[in-house]
């Protein structure tokens, strides 16, 4: 079930808030977790089994580290089946076919293929009880005794599908007892009413000039460029309007989950880009895998390792295709070679560093929504005219007058403009009154219209479907 459908906005968010608030306080976490797993259940019920046999071992688990704190040994032993299991379901699910094709190619042998269904939303589910464990074992967290609680955390439909990913250190507190208050609830409506138009308005419409582009035999170089600003919007706003509409329904909730997203297309380094970009991923690898192998207090030769380790890694987590191995690597060449040669340089100049930023992640986005390498090498030397077509054809002026203003409302959505205006005429007493006039209004529309579009049957596709 997706946020943005029809079913989810009028028929199962409605039911859920209105036992949500009617129960008290003790059966709130059990009416999240029934919810949770009736919306799990809504796509491919056996997915569930996966979730809750996952969510049963972090349980077991946590509770023997805790246990067994004062004897590290057995602590120890304990936190590594936790990561072998959760490690092991999350390869098999995954990456099984994606080995079991790259070790055929290597000895031409022909090992048949699992052909294993991908559970929606398990690399983000796996890393939340990974790291639970882990911080019971560094003593940073108590083990959860109620096995309801910790279900609710992990299962937690608002941010189940496609994060943020939650650290149970974060919401502990919050699970055992929380506020609910109109002012909470009025915020979290609104945000999530802006994430849906993201969703909807922009990023599905972005999707359709990418599928455009797709079909199409007649290609320039303005028509490729047209292509490589839709992937980067598209990704930035499906992504960054899901977690929004995932930290709304937590706040409406009770639960104050981090922000995911700030601005990233407006940085001036890669390194910056990453700070501003899919946060609760970034900071989950520096402090779980980063960090314990040393981050950048060790030599050069083994701070490269780290370095390289991380973004292979976050390369795989986002799919298991080469493409998204290189989309990894490519981001720790930049990375590295910003810290050790020219990031101070960079840093230096002005327009150049912006340009420099927007251009590298263009290119990198292009090579993620490829669906092979060949495919991705072949549009991004299409970008320099490397495809031997034409700058400018009759087709790409057709789609560039024709998404001339979703692309412009788009780059200007992705930068702090709009959100800097509001603020700037809040400032004033007469332009706070006009926002706080024209505020509900503006949210009307944007709900009737995402409505529309969406009993219209237009294109709804979710990107972190694939992952």
């Amino acid at each position: 079930m997706l946020f943005s459908s029809v079913p989810f906005l009028y028929y199962f968010l409605p039911c859920v808030f209105a036992v949500y608030f009617l129960v008290p306080m003790r059966w709130k976490n059990a009416v999240l977790l029934l919810a949770s797993l009736f919306f799990y259940a809504w796509g491919e019920p056996k997915f569930i089994v996966f979730m809750l046999v996952s969510i049963v071992q972090g349980y077991a688990f946590g509770r023997l580290v805790e246990k067994y704190q004062a004897d590290r040994r057995r602590a120890r032993l304990f936190l590594t089946l936790s990561v072998i299991f959760s490690l092991g379901l999350l390869g098999y699910c995954k990456y099984a076919d994606f080995f079991l094709s790259g070790f055929n190619a290597l000895t031409g042998l022909r090992l048949p293929l699992l052909h294993v269904a991908l559970p929606i939303g398990i690399s983000f589910y796996t890393f939340q009880i990974l790291s639970y464990v882990v911080d019971v074992y560094r003593g940073e967290v108590e083990a959860q005794r109620n096995f309801i609680d910790l279900a609710a955390y992990v299962a937690m439909f608002p941010q189940l599908i496609a994060g943020p990913i939650v650290r149970y250190a974060d919401i502990a507190a919050q699970l055992e007892q929380r506020t609910h208050t109109l002012s909470d609830i009025a915020a979290g409506a609104r945000r999530f009413v802006l994430g849906l138009g993201k969703k909807v308005l922009l990023a599905n419409v972005f999707f359709e000039l990418i599928t455009a582009f797709k079909a199409s035999s007649d290609r320039s170089v303005l028509f490729y460029w047209l292509y490589a600003v839709a992937c980067v919007l598209n990704i930035y706003f499906d992504f960054s309007g899901y977690s929004d509409m995932a930290i709304s329904l937590g706040r409406i909730f009770g639960f104050r989950y981090l922000e995911n997203f700030d601005y990233p297309y407006i940085s001036a380094s890669i390194t910056e880009f990453w700070r501003r970009w899919h946060m609760s991923l970034g900071s989950w690898f520096r402090d779980y895998v980063y960090i314990p192998l040393g981050g950048n207090r060790v030599s050069k030769a083994k701070w490269l390792r780290n370095i390289l380790v991380v973004w292979l890694l976050t390369g795989l987590w986002h799919g298991a295709a080469w493409n998204f191995v290189l989309w990894g690597l490519f981001f720790a060449v930049f990375l590295t070679a910003e810290k050790l040669w020219y990031g101070r340089a960079l840093a230096k100049t002005h327009i150049l560093k912006h340009l420099y930023v927007l251009l590298l992640v263009i290119v990198s986005f292009v090579l993620f929504d490829a669906a092979s390498v060949r495919g991705a090498v072949s549009t991004i030397g299409g970008l320099f005219g490397a495809a031997g077509v034409s700058a400018v054809d009759p087709a790409s002026l057709y789609y560039l007058r024709s998404f001339a203003a979703v692309l412009l409302v788009g780059i200007v959505g992705a930068t702090p403009l709009p959100k800097r205006a509001v603020e700037k005429l809040c400032a004033t007493r007469a332009g706070s009154v006009a926002v706080a006039l024209l505020e509900p209004l503006a949210l009307v529309v944007i709900l009737a219209v995402s409505t529309g579009y969406l009993v219209d049957g237009s294109f709804n596709p979710f990107l972190y479907f694939r992952f």
